[in-house]
């Protein structure tokens, strides 16, 4: 008797060893295949009013340019001026030999004497005659033809006068001045060389430096854009920068005088459906040269409430769509599909899928996936810092 009880106080102890050995593995397993909370840098967005700029394409074109070509017919006789360098308008540029013109304004000068001394006397015999017929002492016949004769000879000094006027000017055209100020050209003709007038060659050709035009183009897809988003409320217009203008020349630098954006034309190219938009920049120091490549920052407007967004924080998933993941309320990892405007610096403009007040994973992302719990920091702070590395 006294031994069954031995035997079943043994086998009650090694049940009870097994149990407990059992809860204990139980526990073990439990607490390794619990997750662990991964620490994560974030970035919590901040909702902000944007001016949003747009980059250009164009190509530098002259304010005014002038070519210049002979009016009248003649031998050259010099050139007035040094090539490459500044003339002013109304400043003389070449000298056609003059000795026609002048010979033509003497006779026509001459005309007019002779017909001004022609109507002194037609007029005195036409007087004469008005009395005479009064007392019947000439016909009426005669009276017409005197009078007649006194206004043809005041026709034929006005074309007198106009033709001494013809011939002032043809000989002011021998002297051939510029019609603007700027920088001129190289000539295309030497002393002693024949001009004809109104030739299609140019003896030479002036280009106004300062200002300078900058034509931009812009496709008519975008512009429909930027037009519906203003109309719908989405941008405002800043009347006090709208117009505002910065150039980014060839070498990456930016243009150290702002331009303003003059006007966009009303059709499209139909080679290229792209828009030409004009803007005008001081260009005092001449570094801005016609036909030169250049990119302008135009504004497009101001965008309310806009959500920037780190690049380092987006990806693409297999559809090609660009993901973020946030931490949601209750610390656990989240996945969101978003929907991006354009770059701006090193950030995303996120249209849709993130909100102000988001919390943005950036750090750690290669140690998390939807759902998992997180312990976020912002980032930038020591302690979110030195979590990160330590996951990592």
């Amino acid at each position: 008797m006294q031994c069954s009880r031995t035997v079943l106080f043994v086998l009650s102890s090694l049940i009870g060893s097994v149990a407990l050995t059992g809860c204990d593995i139980a526990a073990e397993q439990s607490q390794v295949l619990a997750p662990q909370a991964v620490p994560v840098g974030v970035v919590t967005l901040k909702s902000q009013s944007l001016t949003l700029k747009k980059e250009l394409p164009g190509r530098i074109s002259a304010f005014q340019i002038a070519d210049i070509r002979p009016q009248v017919s003649g031998i050259v006789q010099s050139r007035l001026f040094t090539e490459g360098k500044r003339v002013e308008q109304g400043q003389a540029l070449y000298q056609i030999n003059p000795a026609t013109f002048k010979a033509e304004l003497a006779a026509s000068e001459a005309a007019v004497a002779k017909a001004q001394a022609s109507i002194a006397s037609s007029k005195a015999k036409a007087s004469r005659y008005s009395e005479l017929l009064k007392i019947k002492a000439v016909s009426q016949q005669d009276f017409d033809e005197a009078d007649a004769s006194y206004k043809q000879a005041k026709a034929e000094l006005l074309t007198a006068k106009a033709q001494q006027q013809s011939a002032q000017i043809n000989l002011d055209y021998s002297h051939v001045s510029s019609p603007i100020s700027g920088q001129i050209s190289k000539s295309s003709v030497t002393v002693g060389a024949l001009v004809s007038a109104n030739q299609t060659t140019a003896l030479a050709t002036v280009t106004q430096l300062d200002p300078i035009y900058v034509d931009l183009t812009q496709s008519s897809n975008e512009l429909t854009k930027l037009k519906k988003a203003i109309a719908s409320g989405a941008l405002t217009v800043d009347s006090t920068s709208q117009t505002d203008v910065e150039l980014i020349m060839e070498d990456g630098a930016t243009y150290a005088h702002k331009g303003t954006l003059q006007f966009s034309e009303v059709t499209v190219d139909p080679s290229t459906g792209s828009v030409t938009l004009r803007a005008k920049f001081p260009n005092p120091e001449k570094l801005l040269l016609p036909g030169m490549y250049a990119r302008a920052s135009i504004i497009e407007g101001v965008k309310a409430n806009a959500i920037l967004v780190p690049q380092r924080g987006v990806s693409r998933n297999t559809k090609g769509e660009p993901t973020a993941m946030v931490v949601s309320k209750d610390n656990k990892v989240e996945s969101r599909i978003l929907a991006v405007d354009r770059t701006v610096g090193s950030n995303w403009l996120v249209t849709s899928g993130l909100a102000d007040g988001d919390k943005l994973i950036v750090e750690g992302l290669q140690k998390i996936r939807p759902g998992a719990p997180v312990v976020s920091s912002e980032v930038g702070s020591s302690a979110a810092a030195s979590s990160v590395n330590k996951a990592q």
